[in-house]
């Protein structure tokens, strides 16, 4: 066996230079993690394996490659396996701290961005989470794809406190944010949207539970493995809100007009049936074109697009979808609050001390039980650990948010938009080209 000084004798400069890069970058990522709590700095106790993976190289990492001509298939395995397990942490590492993919699943912030955008999403601006469940595959949320079994995609055990690390930013009015979805900690997996709540709320807990015919095994999962949704901030901590006529006014200013901003209404015609080329040149997707009758139709719209329908000879009269279509709002069977005009209602920052009375109990209950696991009592005064956001889609009356299921807490927030790597038309299956590039901000 080699000596240590002839193993030093045989680095080549070029060793020295990598085995320097790669021991500051670990020395810098393991500050960053660390930064605030710092018995984790002894991470560092792992510098000595990535120099020596560099220079001396005591531990034979390539040890499969002698066997290049003398044993190919061995060779071979071990040369998959080395570039997939590579490939597997470096994902895991950059999709963890640095930024992830994020595909546009439903119409809740048409026009602002589309179904079929894809978002390239970074963990830095608001600052990464350190992984609750570390112990999980990269790019699978919490179950497993159909051909690789179903199933958990995570071990429950070691399961991290909550931590977040330095970003340059927080969450503000008018981010689009991307989260993980706050109702999603308890979920029928046989009938997951509406979610478990919800349906609590109109068929009742014991049906809920005892149905699973109906609505399959109840399951719960941590924050960070719960369904990852992508929402407007229009309610930072410490803000007050409310909703008058489905315009949202915060701290009684009212929130500015946007130009993706959509609300849902009933068009009344002469009988003229709409083309489907008019109805594309005006923005409405095949999936939200609905003829009620023969004189009617139903459609989201902006206020251009109304606009736009109002000049036409065809139409007689454009009215406003109902409130009372939007069903029960947040919290859940204890107010008489619609989607179009609810609260008034306080947003919670940390450190908060709010007296609980027999109007807020249930607003908050939901943060104490859930979010903060402490208890809550009318008459007493309760102390958040958390801050809290609210989130709404800019496609207002197609949109399940926080008027449905109340705050986004600090801990839930995954990370901020930047742009669209891609954009995939769902009525054609053509690539939006002109989407390509664009600031996914949806100012």
């Amino acid at each position: 066996m080699k000596s240590l000084q002839d193993r030093l004798n045989e680095v080549t400069r070029g060793g020295w230079i990598r085995a320097g890069i790669w021991s500051a970058v670990y020395i810098a990522f393991v500050i960053w993690v660390a930064w605030g709590d710092w018995a984790s700095l002894g991470w560092l106790v792992l510098l000595p394996v990535i120099i020596d993976a560099f220079t001396t190289k005591y531990i034979n990492y390539s040890w499969w490659r002698k066997y290049k001509d003398t044993k190919p298939a061995l060779y071979t395995v071990c040369s998959w396996v080395d570039a997939i397990v590579f490939a597997l942490v470096a994902v895991y590492f950059i999709n963890l701290y640095i930024f992830q993919n994020y595909q546009i699943p439903s119409s809740s912030l048409e026009k602002s961005l589309r179904v079929g955008d894809f978002l390239y999403v970074s963990k830095m601006a608001y600052g990464a989470r350190v992984p609750q469940t570390p112990l999980s595959m990269p790019l699978v949320q919490h179950t497993m794809p159909a051909w690789l079994g179903g199933g958990k995609s995570y071990i429950d055990r070691p399961h991290w406190n909550y931590k977040r690390l330095a970003g340059w930013t927080s969450p503000r009015k008018g981010d689009i944010v991307v989260f993980n979805f706050p109702a999603g900690d308890t979920v029928c997996e046989k009938m997951q949207n509406p979610d478990y709540y919800s349906l609590c709320h109109y068929y009742g807990e014991h049906v809920v539970r005892s149905r699973k015919d109906v609505f399959g095994d109840i399951v719960t999962r941590p924050v960070d493995r719960r369904e990852n949704y992508v929402k407007r901030c229009v309610g930072e901590p410490g803000d007050s809100l409310r909703i008058i006529d489905n315009v949202v006014y915060v701290n009684g200013e009212r929130e500015p007009e946007r130009e993706g901003l959509q609300l849902n209404y009933f068009v009344l015609t002469d009988g003229h049936l709409f083309s489907a080329k008019y109805l594309e040149k005006l923005g409405i997707s095949v999936a939200d074109r609905a003829q009620v009758d023969a004189n009617t139709w139903h459609f989201p719209l902006t206020a251009a697009m109304k606009a736009e329908l109002e000049r036409n000879p065809h139409v007689e009269a454009i009215e406003l979808e109902p409130e009372t279509r939007g069903g029960d709002v947040y919290p859940l069977g204890h107010n008489n609050w619609t989607r179009d005009n609810f609260g008034p209602i306080y947003i919670p920052r940390k450190g908060d001390r709010i007296l609980i009375t027999n109007e807020n109990y249930w607003i908050y209950k939901r943060i104490a039980d859930a979010y903060e696991f402490q208890p809550i009592a009318v008459g007493e005064e309760y102390e958040f650990k958390m801050d809290y956001y609210w989130m709404m889609g800019d496609n207002r009356h197609n949109s399940a948010d926080s008027r449905y299921w109340g705050f986004v807490p600090e801990d839930h927030i995954v990370g901020r938009p930047v742009f669209i790597w891609l954009s995939v038309d769902k009525d054609n299956h053509s690539i939006r080209w002109n989407r390509l590039g664009r600031k996914a901000t949806g100012r």
